[in-house]
C-alpha cells in the first residue's frame, strides 16, 4: 500500500475540524486525521507493506523547464535560482506546523515514509509500483496516478470520495468506463485535457470528452499528431489547427504529466509494523502533541 501523504494529509485538514488541538492550543487537525485515515486504511485492507510517500520537492525544476506554468500558482516563494532548495508551496498557516509533527509520529511508529530530493510523491508511487512484484494499492485524491493502473499487475488506485471510508477502486474497467481509457493512455487524456490545478495548459478547445474522442479515432498521442499530418484524417478544421498550434507543447508535456519509474529509492524497510519503532519517542509525541484516541486506535490496529 502506497499512500499520498500529502494528498491524505490535506484531506484531512480540511475535513477535521481546526479545534481538534493540542494541550498548547496548536491545531493538530491534519495529524490526527492522518493517523485515523491509516487506521481504516489498514483496517480494511491489511496490507503487508505500508510506505508514506512524501513530497521532497513538489515542483521539480525538471519539470519546470519543460512547463514553466507547472504548478506556479501554488508558489508562496520561489527558491533562489543557485539552490537545490524546492520553491515553498502555499499552504494553510495551521497545516504548515503539522508536518513534520507527522513526520515524527510516522516514524517513531515505524511506518516507512519515503521522500527523494528533486522529486514529487508521485514519482516515487510511480518507482515502487515498477519494482513490485505483487498487488499494490494506491491511496490519492490525485487522478494524474491512474495512470499506474494496471489489472494484469493487480495495481489499483483507492481514490477517497469521503475520508476514506468511501473508496473509489479504480480498475481498467472503471477508466475505461468514465474515461474511455486505460491506465498508460490516462497520460495522453489527461495532457490533451490539460488540468489548472497543475498549471498544466492543456491544448486549447480540447476537454476531456473530445480528448477521449480522439484517443479512440487514434490510438494514442503519437495517433493523433500523425492525423493533425494526413490530409485524409478525419480531424475537424479547428481540432487540426489547436493540435498543430501546441506542437511544442504535446512534445514535452509527456514527461512532465507521466510519473517517473526510475528514482532512486532508500534502502528502508517496508512491512507494516506492529509495535512501535521508538515506543519512548511516539508517548512524547502523544503527550505534547495531544494525539489521544487518534493514536491509540492506530497502534491497537497494527497489533491486530
Amino acid at each position: 500500500m502506497l499512500l499520498d501523504t500529502a494528498s491524505l494529509y490535506f484531506r484531512a485538514y480540511f475535513g477535521v475540524p481546526e479545534s481538534v488541538r493540542a494541550p498548547d492550543g496548536t491545531p493538530v487537525n491534519a495529524v490526527r486525521g492522518l493517523l485515523d485515515f491509516i487506521t481504516r486504511l489498514v483496517q480494511d485492507h491489511r496490507p503487508d507493506d505500508l510506505v508514506a510517500c512524501m513530497d521532497a520537492d513538489w515542483r521539480p525544476h525538471w519539470r519546470v523547464e519543460l512547463i514553466p506554468s507547472y504548478k506556479a500558482h501554488r508558489v508562496a516563494e520561489e527558491a533562489p535560482a543557485d539552490s537545490a532548495a524546492p520553491d515553498v508551496e502555499e499552504t494553510p498557516d495551521t497545516l504548515s506546523p503539522q508536518v513534520p509533527v507527522i513526520e515524527d509520529v510516522l516514524d517513531a511508529l515505524g511506518i516507512a515514509r519515503v521522500g527523494v530530493a528533486a522529486y514529487e510523491a508521485d514519482d516515487v508511487i510511480g518507482t515502487y509500483t515498477a519494482r513490485a512484484t505483487g498487488p499494490v494499492d494506491i491511496i490519492t485524491g490525485d487522478r494524474d496516478l491512474f495512470q499506474l493502473v494496471d489489472d494484469a499487475r493487480g495495481i489499483r488506485v483507492l481514490y477517497p470520495l469521503k475520508g476514506v471510508g468511501t473508496l473509489q477502486v479504480t480498475d481498467e474497467a472503471l477508466l475505461r468506463e468514465k474515461y474511455g481509457v486505460d491506465g498508460p493512455g490516462y497520460v495522453d487524456l489527461a495532457l490533451l485535457r490539460g488540468d489548472p490545478s497543475d498549471g498544466l495548459p492543456g491544448v486549447p478547445g480540447i476537454g476531456e470528452k473530445t480528448a477521449a474522442k480522439l484517443l479512440d479515432a487514434y490510438g494514442d498521442l503519437a495517433g493523433i499528431m500523425a492525423a493533425v499530418d494526413d490530409p485524409s484524417s478525419k480531424l475537424t478544421p479547428s481540432q487540426r489547427k489547436r493540435l498543430d498550434a501546441s506542437r511544442a507543447y504535446v512534445a514535452v508535456a509527456p514527461k512532465v504529466v507521466r510519473v517517473a519509474d526510475d528514482v532512486p529509492l532508500p534502502d528502508v524497510g517496508t512491512a507494516l509494523p506492529r509495535e512501535p519503532r521508538d515506543p519512548v519517542a511516539l508517548d512524547d509525541l502523544a503527550a505534547r502533541w495531544g494525539l489521544g484516541g487518534s493514536l491509540e486506535r492506530l497502534l491497537s490496529t497494527l497489533r491486530q
